[in-house]
């Protein structure tokens, strides 16, 4: 017999033959057959820290004569059941799997890019924008800010005495935050942040990106000076796309945005359409962009609510050499932008205390031990509540980029 400690298993006393004694962890006790077989079902499984366990068997008729005939039976597995992986690529749940989907995402980004799996290595001449759309402001909040390596104060300001919210709370705040402050992300003021329109606007973020997508040929075009149909008979918009929580809890797209020309051999589109064109293109859109909800049978009391992207829309074209990273202020490099999506592609918000399964009651939001801010996106996102009404208003109000304006 060999003690081994298997790190799925829970455990609290491990026999530690050097100092003769236990340490807390429980002892299990292995033969090299039994080690072999459970190494072996890790490696089907690929690591995964939670396995889902099929059970079952598999038989095979003969057609000629009817025998039917046990090809395969999970009674002959460890504990009568077959682990497989569960493929879930959020980090936070199962780090295994996600590392698997994010070289997986990393490889395709890159060939995109540069070739490969069936793409040629033209392709890296082509006109390519890596782009980021952020969500508009809902509300001043605390966020960590800096300068090279020298971090900033959140939000400084020398009249804080004198200037306040409407709510008559100091909106100021000169502090320093480190990366795990758990106030980052959370509003300076909570009754002056627009919670409905911040929820609305995950809500809907897909279908902005979708008129998004319809947009940018519009607006191509008209750079180029052509009508649509001849851009379509000139150039094709090809993209992939990441979604990531900032730490306020609202989404923003990363996005990889290429020009090929018509057809599926991947061909240099037009000499006219450069990356800069498709920049331009770009932010013409994106500034374009409206999502206008208003009441509905439900609510008919809700106000006009118009969703859009944020001002800070940053095109920025890749190059085929380049160490930068988005923010740095310096050019993009294939490399970069395939790692920068395939981290994105995996990580989820990780505050403390946010759920890792769906919710699915009321009394569910109500037990959760994250912050005021985040449990108050989560019960707006499960059961919006009409807003107040405004006093000294007679017309509906429109917000837009989280402002209320009449």
């Amino acid at each position: 017999m060999t003690a081994v400690v298997v790190g799925s298993l829970p455990a609290a006393a491990v026999a530690d033959p050097g100092l003769g004694g236990t340490s807390g962890r429980p002892m299990l006790a292995l033969s090299w057959a039994e080690l072999a077989e459970y190494a072996r079902d890790a490696a089907r499984s690929g690591g995964c820290t939670r396995p889902v366990r099929l059970k079952g068997r598999l038989d095979a008729i003969d057609l000629a004569t009817g025998e039917r005939r046990t090809m395969y039976d999970t009674a002959t597995e460890p504990g009568g059941v077959l682990l497989m992986a569960c493929g879930n690529r959020r980090e936070s749940v199962c780090p295994p799997c996600s590392q698997v989907y994010k070289q997986d995402v990393r490889q395709l980004v890159r060939a995109g890019l540069t070739g490969g799996k069936g793409i040629p290595e033209t392709v890296a001449g082509h006109p390519c924008v890596f782009a980021t759309f952020t969500a508009p402001s809902f509300g001043p909040v605390h966020s960590r800010r800096t300068r090279g390596k020298t971090v900033l104060p959140c939000r400084p300001r020398r009249d804080h005495k004198e200037r306040r919210c409407p709510h008559g709370r100091d909106i100021s705040c000169p502090r320093r935050h480190n990366e795990d402050d758990p106030r980052l992300g959370g509003p300076l003021c909570a009754e002056c942040y627009d919670y409905e329109a911040a929820v609305l606007f995950n809500a809907y973020a897909g279908r902005l990106w979708r008129r998004f997508t319809t947009y940018l040929p519009r607006h191509l075009a008209r750079r180029a000076g052509v009508t649509q149909r001849q851009l379509r008979a000139l150039v094709r918009v090809r993209y992939v796309k990441v979604a990531e929580y900032q730490e306020r809890g609202v989404v923003h797209f990363h996005a990889v945005i290429r020009l090929d020309a018509p057809g599926e051999d991947y061909q240099p589109p037009a000499e006219r359409f450069t990356a800069d064109l498709l920049a331009d293109a770009i932010r013409d859109a994106a500034a374009a962009v409206r999502l206008i909800q208003g009441p509905d049978d439900d609510h008919p009391d809700w106000p006009v609510l118009v969703l859009r992207f944020g001002t800070q829309v940053d095109p920025r074209p890749v190059r085929p050499v380049g160490d930068g990273l988005p923010g740095t202020g310096r050019k993009l490099s294939v490399d970069a932008v395939a790692n920068y999506i395939a981290k994105y592609a995996t990580k989820s918000l990780t505050a403390p205390g946010l759920p890792s399964r769906p919710i699915c009651s009321r009394l569910d939001i109500d037990g959760l031990r994250c912050s005021r801010h985040y449990k108050r996106m989560i019960a707006g996102g499960w059961a919006p509540a009409a807003p107040p009404a405004t006093p000294g208003c007679a017309q509906p109000l429109t917000r837009s980029a989280g402002a209320v304006t009449s």
